[in-house]
């Protein structure tokens, strides 16, 4: 079998525990590595057994990432630096046709929209959106649900990101060590897990948005910065489907992460996510069906096709999925799995929802670089 020759750029928690994943593949050999902090690679870190040098005593560790690329005979690189610097990376590795996974979001402003779009167009790699959530068991039942016509065309949608946080706690002080972007990105910035899953059965992009935020209440204790504690959005299609989206910034209870709820001319699937002791759940009706009282299933994350699989790990299993797919992609010269499209389609309204909340809720139109009248000005 070929192996793939596999670097990544960014390493840390979560660029450290997706390239350890990726080098379980039989198809992938991890050859390079780069991070501009070298104890990230010879120092064991948070969570980790060994320090990666370590564990992968064969992979070349680089400190530059144009050195790397130049050097290491990639055929795919791994994005992993901060969300607010991922587009630089993904043009630099697509000029050389390597291919790329790149985190989400995809950029960080407008203008990084456009130059990762013409880079993706002028070269022969492909770049695939590392949306985990698109994977998820919920968005793999919701499309199969949507195929089969038991949803009907979706009208409403609703999703939630409650992520928990707990000032001084091991886990804050951890993901925010190398991390800048978390302590400066504002909630809304941060929707794609939300929006992801949904776009996939909504076969036309979010044209309005309109977005409050909370202000700030509970203490800041990671960097002085005001950021509201809760944001709201309405998103609208051209066509008239509202989804809404609440994400927070800091929160004291104890629930969340995703949820969502999909309501359809003939049915509708919500999965619901409280953190409880039997843990989330998926439930979904439909009027083909005789029986319309709501189904019940289990909410893991694991996919479908992975639930047997020993091997698939990272975020309940959807990590293994996404990379997995991506590399079979690349094996058999097949387009990406979740497209700059889709990565952008699910990025570019966090944007412009910002750029609402900080006009007071105004009602902005949403381009996208394949639209005629894109520009990249809000």
């Amino acid at each position: 079998m070929k192996k793939i020759r596999l670097g990544v750029v960014g390493l840390g928690h979560r660029g450290r525990e997706m390239f350890k994943l990726a080098s379980i593949f039989d198809c992938v050999e991890a050859a390079a590595a780069c991070d501009i902090l070298p104890r990230n690679w010879y120092e064991k870190q948070w969570l980790s057994d060994a320090s990666l040098a370590e564990l992968l005593p064969n992979t070349v560790f680089y400190e530059d990432y144009d050195k790397m690329l130049k050097e290491a005979g990639l055929d795919a690189v791994l994005v992993e630096t901060g969300a607010d610097i991922h587009a630089e990376f993904c043009c630099k590795a697509l000029a050389k046709n390597i291919n790329v996974l790149s985190d989400i979001p995809m950029v960080a402003n407008l203008k990084e929209a456009e130059m990762l779009w013409k880079a993706e167009q002028a070269s022969t790699a492909i770049l695939s959106t590392g949306a985990n959530a698109n994977e998820q068991k919920f968005a793999v039942l919701l499309q199969d649900f949507w195929k089969k016509g038991l949803l009907g065309n979706p009208y409403y949608m609703e999703a939630e990101y409650i992520h928990w946080s707990m000032p001084g706690s091991k886990e804050s002080v951890h993901l925010n060590e190398n991390g800048d972007w978390r302590k400066l990105l504002i909630p809304i910035r941060y929707c794609t897990h939300s929006l992801g899953p949904l776009l996939t059965i909504l076969k036309e992009e979010l044209r309005k948005v309109s977005c409050f935020g909370t202000g700030m209440h509970a203490d800041d204790y990671v960097t002085g910065i005001k950021k509201d504690d809760m944001m709201c959005t309405q998103f609208q299609t051209d066509s008239g489907v509202v989804i809404r989206l609440l994400r927070n910034g800091r929160c004291r209870a104890d629930i969340g992460w995703h949820s969502y709820r999909v309501f359809g001319t003939e049915g509708y699937m919500e999965k619901i996510d409280t953190r409880a002791k039997h843990g989330p759940v998926i439930r979904y009706n439909s009027m083909k069906e005789l029986d319309t009282s709501l189904k019940e299933i289990g909410g893991e994350y694991m996919p479908p096709a992975y639930a047997n699989n020993p091997a698939a790990k990272g975020h309940g299993g959807v990590d293994y999925a996404l990379l997995d797919h991506f590399f079979q992609a690349i094996l058999k010269g097949e387009p990406a799995p979740i497209s700059l499209k889709e990565g952008l389609a699910m990025t570019l309204p966090g944007i412009y929802a910002e750029e609402s909340a900080k006009r007071g809720g105004e009602v902005l139109r949403m381009r996208y670089p394949w639209d005629e009248d894109w520009t990249t000005e809000i």
